[in-house]
């Protein structure tokens, strides 16, 4: 993928939480990129370590993650195409936790450097970029009530439609169905639930003509049956400037 439509892909990103200047806009599409390809489970960054560059994903699905003493892995949120998972390692320089591939993916990387230069010269985009990061947060705060809170189909169920509603927004929903490239041992690691519950979870919302779960995608068989288990307000995504 050419370097400029990985920038335009960044753009759309941001113009997503905010109207964004003719000069703003020149000086992110001049911001410097170097693009890599990783394939998938792979390590972006890990837990421990120092970062220099922040992390935009161009093509593909990325995950952070936090691992635990006795080798359990609990994911804290999936990432896609034109977000960076990693924006707080900007000023935040050892990572906290993992950022790694789910599946094959295009990955550009931008110096701290060039990003702090940009954020001096450009305050709004500064202001977007930090908008970004509160976002984050909401969605953090988000996946914590629904892990403690919520029953298996309904935990499964809200974690979808906030994929859905996202991917959505970058023009990769068909129809009902949307990419969801998780192994059900990966699904039990973003509920904090086994993969033999996931198994017995999808069987039921299947069953149930909700949602099927196949090859990688996710189908929304009823509509109206998904909104009522997903208890899913989009809100907390705010994605329109004026949101």
């Amino acid at each position: 993928m050419p370097s400029d439509a990985i920038r335009a892909a960044l753009l759309r990103r941001l113009q997503t939480y905010a109207a964004i200047s003719e000069e703003d806009t020149r000086d992110i599409l001049a911001l410097p990129v170097t693009v890599k390809k990783y394939p998938a489970e792979a390590a972006v960054i890990s837990d421990g370590q120092r970062s220099t560059e922040c992390c935009l994903v161009v093509d593909g699905f990325c995950v952070r993650s936090k691992t635990i003493a006795d080798g359990k892995r609990q994911i804290l949120s999936i990432h896609i195409p034109g977000e960076i998972p990693d924006l707080m390692s900007l000023f935040l320089h050892v990572m906290d936790h993992d950022l790694s591939t789910l599946t094959p993916c295009t990955l550009g990387f931008i110096s701290h450097d060039a990003l702090t230069r940009l954020h001096h010269r450009r305050p709004n985009v500064a202001e977007i970029f930090w908008r970004d990061t509160l976002i984050d947060a909401a969605m953090f705060r988000e996946w914590i009530v629904n892990v403690g809170q919520r029953p298996g189909p309904a935990r499964l169920a809200h974690v979808m439609a906030e994929l859905r509603a996202r991917l959505k927004v970058i023009g990769r929903v068909d129809g009902n169905s949307f990419e969801m490239p998780l192994t059900q041992e990966q699904i039990g690691e973003a509920l904090g639930i086994t993969a033999v519950h996931v198994n017995r979870v999808a069987k039921q919302l299947r069953e149930d003509g909700i949602v099927e779960l196949q090859r990688g995608r996710a189908s929304v068989l009823d509509e109206a049956k998904f909104r009522e288990l997903s208890d899913f307000d989009s809100r907390y995504l705010h994605q329109s400037p004026t949101s």
